[in-house]
């Protein structure tokens, strides 16, 4: 029997254990001893263990933080996938935590993010040790627990545990990605003395998270009456591209009262590592309230060295000066994610996917003093996050991309991300599946779902890789 005949007819095995790691509710919760991400994701790697044990696999629990099985001695190859989720959120139209199977698809939270793919990997295991065939080394499989969460799994499980010669994550996308663009992303404040002036902006609230382009801002003003704000917001509506509505309202405090003007300013979300794909809420809102006549004070000045530093559409660092591009990871990008600015303070964020030439000193050194020249304090233990790139030419992609075009007859290439995957800090390391191109599987969504024929394929395609790679 050949490998790809044993999965086949696992089918309904896999099935039914992957049905097993959906029902764990394995999204991170509060660190208590012997559970340090909480009680979900150690209740998936106790269920990964029994369903290893059933498949003649002894997996080493590190702490629960990961697991660990192998097939065979001196391991060669590391396969890393991970057992914890994201919250299920709203709007699913299938139970989150128990499988549905339809059409060829299996609805549940986790499927493909990364359940399916870490099953995937273990009936590749299973498929080469029950077919006979002959490793020169063997292969190793770490079950994280906390890559939704910053991967601490890993920070741990590497300093308990060596890398290895080779290594891929089924937790991204085919055909593979070799390159991850590094991160600077830091939080930045300003303070100042709270005034009485008049008109002024007395409170901001943009976007909560860097890594999302904000859809969505909001300022309150005294002193400026809605007909008088209305056709500034009808010409930067325009000119960003952001819709803004307006709203007044009466605040009494101390027995006086008086009308506060509200700007909300309506854009189009986008991930950071792809700004130039959504319609930056915060800084359109920033922009149109540069255009209004505020008294000097605070706020003003803030708003307008805000504006002056991280102007709207300027999603490539050119205003800061960090603005570079090399041929294999292409643009740095730019995203100014967070701001919460009131009376007497601001504090605020941006994202920055820096590209492999961006260095401490064209990047970092540059923005601090930039931001250092306005006032601003960048935090004491900002740091960039540099890029990850393993060669094209590295015998992990060349063998993984020939596999792919050996088992779905597609091109195989090697892409660059803005974003990072659970390989970032692995020397190395790249992702290979579990997501064929062109398919949105609902990742983190509702609905999250995998399709049962790629995971299957998968599984064939990591036993193909466990048998080239470990035959050396």
């Amino acid at each position: 029997m050949t490998v790809n005949e044993y999965i086949d007819q696992q089918k309904s095995r896999f099935l039914s254990d992957l049905a097993r790691l959906v029902a764990v509710r394995s999204v991170r919760g509060e660190a208590a001893d012997g559970a340090p991400f909480g009680d979900g994701p150690k209740a998936a790697l106790d269920e990964a263990i029994r369903i290893c044990a059933e498949h003649g696999f002894n997996m080493t629990n590190y702490a629960y933080y990961a697991g660990e099985t192998d097939l065979g001695d001196d391991p060669a190859l590391l396969m890393l996938a991970h057992l914890d989720v994201v919250d299920e959120g709203e709007g699913w139209t299938k139970p989150p935590y128990e499988m549905t199977e339809e059409n060829g698809k299996l609805y549940g939270r986790g499927t493909m993010d990364d359940k399916g793919p870490a099953l995937a990997a273990l009936y590749a295991m299973e498929a080469v040790r029950e077919c006979g065939i002959p490793l020169k080394r063997g292969v190793r499989l770490v079950l994280g627990c906390a890559e939704e969460t910053g991967s601490e799994d890993m920070e741990y499980y590497f300093s308990k545990r060596p890398t290895l010669p080779y290594c891929f994550s089924p937790d991204a996308s085919y055909p593979l990605i070799h390159l991850e663009k590094g991160r600077f992303a830091p939080f930045f404040s300003k303070q100042w003395e709270p005034t009485n002036v008049i008109p002024r902006v007395v409170k901001i609230c943009g976007g909560k998270t860097a890594n999302i382009v904000p859809c969505k801002a909001s300022a309150v003003l005294i002193g400026i009456p809605a007909q008088q704000a209305q056709p500034v917001c009808d010409d930067f509506a325009e000119k960003t591209g952001a819709k803004f509505t307006l709203s007044e309202e009466f605040n009494c405090e101390g027995g006086v009262c008086c009308k506060k003007l509200v700007i909300t300013a309506e854009g189009v979300a986008a991930h950071a590592s792809e700004p130039h794909k959504g319609v930056n809420a915060q800084t359109a809102l920033l922009a149109l309230l540069n255009a209004l006549p505020l008294a000097e004070c605070g706020t003003t000045d803030a708003i307008r060295t805000l504006h002056k530093l991280f102007p709207h559409g300027d999603t490539q660092g050119k205003t800061v000066g960090i603005a570079m591009q090399d041929d294999v990871s292409g643009d740095l990008t730019f995203n100014f994610g967070v701001l919460e600015l009131n009376e007497d303070g601001l504090t605020a964020c941006f994202d920055s996917r820096v590209p492999v030439c961006a260095t401490k000193e064209n990047v970092f050194d540059v923005i601090d003093t930039a931001l250092q020249s306005e006032g601003f304090i960048l935090q004491a233990d900002a740091a960039m996050i540099p890029a990850h790139y393993v060669p094209k030419d590295a015998p992990i992609v060349t063998t993984l991309l020939d596999i792919y075009e050996q088992f779905t007859g597609e091109k195989g290439e090697a892409l660059a991300i803005g974003g990072g995957t659970y390989v970032h800090d692995i020397e190395g390391g790249v992702a290979f599946g579990c997501e064929m191109p062109g398919i949105d599987y609902r990742l983190h969504g509702p609905d999250e779902f995998a399709d049962i024929d790629t995971l299957l394929l998968s599984a064939k395609m990591f036993a193909e890789a466990i048998i080239r790679l470990c035959a050396e």
